[in-house]
């Protein structure tokens, strides 16, 4: 074997090396995704806005943010959630699954508090926004 077909089939090695260890990492990067998002809490089901209601104090969905993010109100009142998109959806889910609102880029979402304590709440795709609702 001349040195040409030598470094050829070096090459061709290599080159198959290559093409698998991307192939791998590909694979493993999307079952990393994947099983991230399997273990990922599922969403409690949806809780009907309570629009009705006169509403004590408002929060403003906006730039990945609940302002204020720690609002206190007395038991029986109720919180209004407005979300002034249009960039991203947002929802509100209580940690305990008592008030849950659908995605939404703009609109409101309501909820009476007839029970005291501290509710934390999150956005479901953005678990870094979060909120405290604390009823007397």
């Amino acid at each position: 074997m001349t040195q040409l077909q030598l470094d050829s089939k070096v090459v061709k090695r290599r080159s198959r090396s290559h093409l698998m260890a991307s192939i791998a990492a590909s694979l493993g990067v999307f079952l990393l995704a994947f099983g991230l998002a399997a273990c990922a809490p599922a969403k409690p089901p949806l809780v009907p806005s309570d629009d009705d209601a006169k509403v004590t104090v408002t929060v403003r969905v906006v730039d990945n943010e609940f302002e204020p993010k720690e609002i206190t109100i007395s038991q029986g009142e109720a919180v209004r959630w407005v979300f002034e998109g249009p960039s991203n959806e947002h929802d509100v889910v209580a940690k305990d699954g008592s008030f849950v609102s659908e995605l939404m880029r703009e609109g409101s979402y309501t909820h009476v508090f007839n029970d005291q304590g501290d509710f934390d709440y999150l956005c479901s795709i953005h678990p870094e926004m979060t909120g405290l609702v604390t009823v007397e």
